[in-house]
């Protein structure tokens, strides 16, 4: 059975370049054989976090948060990629996470970060870290941070110079850790239902 992994990410910039990491990690988790997909946070669109989907009377959330609440529930695990705000994370991202709690429980998470600098994002990808422990994810330790972003991944999401040859000789440790996590969770839901 393939590993079902939701890819976030977050940007609602015209200009976004982060897309190109979401893209790379999509083709690489597919091409190792999970059935991976992009849950783009501006595609989806939900508005500012007035109620939690948790809140609404069962059947009643909009459309479009029943949907994904439906995916977060059906899959194995989770890569969260982020870029960096002003040493904190995307608004975009973390207003689509806080729309759910329960939903996130008992499944690894992954972090991955960028940014058009030196620092690839590390201090969001820190910040995500306690975000998602506190929502019942278990984060694994292998991450991934890409900077500058422009000179690492192409438009198409491809490698290009030594960025690029970084990030590849990093994702198979970074998979690895999460395809390990993943197998474990889901052995352990399995098992054991959550006290929960």
């Amino acid at each position: 059975m393939a590993d079902k992994i939701l890819v976030f990410y977050g940007s609602y910039r015209s200009d976004r370049m982060g897309v190109r990491l979401a893209d790379y990690i999509v083709a690489k988790l597919r091409a190792r054989g999970a059935d991976a997909e992009l849950m783009d946070a501006k595609a989806i669109d939900l508005p500012m976090l007035d109620r939690m989907y948790k809140e609404y009377p069962k059947g009643s959330a909009p459309p479009r948060m029943e949907a994904l609440a439906e995916s977060i529930r059906g899959a194995d695990a989770f890569v969260f990629v982020t870029g960096e705000y002003n040493w904190g994370p995307q608004p975009g991202l973390k207003n689509l996470t806080d729309h759910f709690l329960e939903e996130w429980f008992w499944r690894p998470a992954a972090i991955a970060s960028y940014s058009a600098g030196r620092f690839s994002g590390v201090r969001s990808g820190t910040v995500w870290h306690s975000i998602l422990s506190e929502m019942g994810m278990v984060v694994i330790s292998s991450t991934l941070a890409v900077g500058p972003i422009s000179q690492t991944l192409d438009a198409e999401g491809k490698p290009i110079g030594s960025g690029g040859q970084s990030l590849d000789r990093s994702f198979g440790r970074f998979a690895d850790d999460l395809a390990w996590w993943t197998e474990a969770a889901r052995a352990q839901r399995e098992r054991k239902a959550p006290p929960y």
